[in-house]
């Protein structure tokens, strides 16, 4: 049985939320009332919950929110055009998967997209069957990097079962921890500055700041480092945040 529905409308953000109970959510960026409402029921009676946005402002703080497993995103849009938007989300180093949807059939456009973070494309007009394909890839490519298990040391980071253990021991981590351990193993050798880190792990969460992420990383250390203060793993760069490394 559908799960009952709960509509929220932001009369100034023009966001309708659609909260489901589903496994994945898929935010759908798009100003043509019809191809919105076609994609938006489609995707529902395929069990995923929606979120959706009618102009590129909305829709920025929308895919800001880091809430969507997948974002649909047309590319000419009032107030925000959908590269711009792509460029701004990947620079804030969200990694959530990005269909484009574009009436322009030039090759350069496409490339363009793609240069900026979209992981597909999808030319209009398009049938439905064919997005919904393109959406299953997407999302099936997304799953197999979600189901890594990272070793490093003597540890070893399951991160579909939530799970950090050291040979038959189970370490317990907070969910915070957990996050930030999973975003910086899967990002070894990158600096992430506090501010990515903050975007990552705690959003848009208020009250939060930069001291947060050093608590956390201090209390993580205290968990996985042999000597906290002589880190082999969780590395400072000053001035900047801290770095992933393997032992």
């Amino acid at each position: 049985m559908r799960a009952a529905r709960l509509r929220l409308y932001s009369l100034q953000s023009a966001v309708i939320i659609d909260f489901l109970m589903a496994t994945e959510t898929i935010l759908v960026i798009e100003d043509d009332p019809t191809l919105l409402r076609v994609i938006k029921d489609n995707l529902e009676f395929q069990g995923y919950a929606v979120l959706t946005a009618n102009d590129g402002e909305a829709g920025l703080t929308a895919a800001m929110n880091g809430q969507s497993n997948l974002i649909i995103l047309d590319i000419m849009l009032p107030k925000i055009n959908g590269y711009e938007i792509c460029r701004r989300v990947r620079k804030k180093e969200i990694h959530t998967p990005i269909i484009m949807l574009t009436a322009k059939g030039q090759e350069e456009d496409v490339v363009l997209g793609l240069n900026l973070g979209a992981d597909d494309y999808v030319t209009k007009p398009f049938g439905i069957k064919e997005l919904l394909a393109r959406i299953d890839a997407v999302l099936r490519r997304r799953r197999v990097e979600d189901s890594t298990v990272y070793e490093f040391g003597n540890w070893v980071l399951d991160i579909p079962s939530h799970r950090l253990s050291n040979g038959e021991t189970q370490i317990e981590l907070t969910p915070k921890e957990f996050k930030l351990l999973s975003i910086m193993v899967k990002r070894e050798g990158r600096v992430l500055s506090r501010d990515d880190i903050l975007d990552a792990v705690w959003g848009n969460e208020v009250f939060v700041t930069s001291r947060s992420v050093d608590r956390c990383i201090n209390t993580l250390r205290q968990k996985i480092e042999k000597d906290p203060h002589d880190p082999k793993f969780i590395q400072t760069v000053r001035g900047i945040g801290y770095r992933f490394e393997q032992a």
